[in-house]
């Protein structure tokens, strides 16, 4: 199983980190120009980092519209954070990106730099799962297909929809491995 791995900005390498240790071991394979996507992949990865600089530089670097296509297609992508905006079809105070999955998000929803924590949460079935928080988005409305996973302080967290996950917050930057095995067990 290969795992690709949006690599423009953001914590890239942290998630390719996870991935490697997870459950069977998947590989990875970092995803910076169109040709990357010659390669054959199993999964993608869209992880934080600035949603609307990475939609600037999927767009200039001609991967937009493979990789929509590819998650219209149904590839299954994991989106963390910025990951998460660019997946959802609204997003208050900002412009979608592949507008793929039925969900609005608020963008740094949680304030400033300095707004950053750490807590603890329900994920799913799931107890007790990490969730790292930094300037991050939360998810005001899920609609369609789209259900909620897990929610702090009543704002919805994580979601899924089809061949779609998101977080808002950051499981790569804890050794907790739960949240990448559901990803990639959903694909088996």
């Amino acid at each position: 199983m290969r795992i690709g791995i949006l690599a423009l900005q953001g914590d890239f390498a942290e998630h390719e980190a996870m991935i490697r240790r997870t459950d069977g071991g998947a590989g990875t394979l970092l995803i910076r120009r169109k040709r990357d996507l010659e390669v054959p992949i199993d999964a993608l990865v869209l992880p934080g980092g600035e949603s609307t600089t990475m939609k600037k530089l999927l767009v200039d670097l001609g991967l937009f519209e493979p990789v929509r296509g590819m998650i219209l297609s149904g590839l299954p992508v994991y989106g963390t954070c910025a990951g998460l905006i660019l997946l959802a079809r609204e997003v208050e105070g900002g412009e979608p990106c592949f507008g793929t999955m039925d969900i609005t998000v608020k963008r740094n929803a949680y304030g400033r730099q300095l707004g950053s924590f750490f807590t603890t949460g329900d994920f799913g079935d799931m107890k007790d799962v990490p969730m790292t928080f930094i300037r991050a988005p939360y998810i005001v409305r899920t609609g369609g297909k789209a259900v909620p996973l897990a929610s702090v302080n009543g704002r919805i967290v994580a979601a899924r929809e089809g061949n779609q996950l998101v977080t808002a917050f950051h499981p790569e930057l804890n050794d907790d491995l739960r949240v990448y095995n559901y990803f990639l067990g959903k694909k088996r």
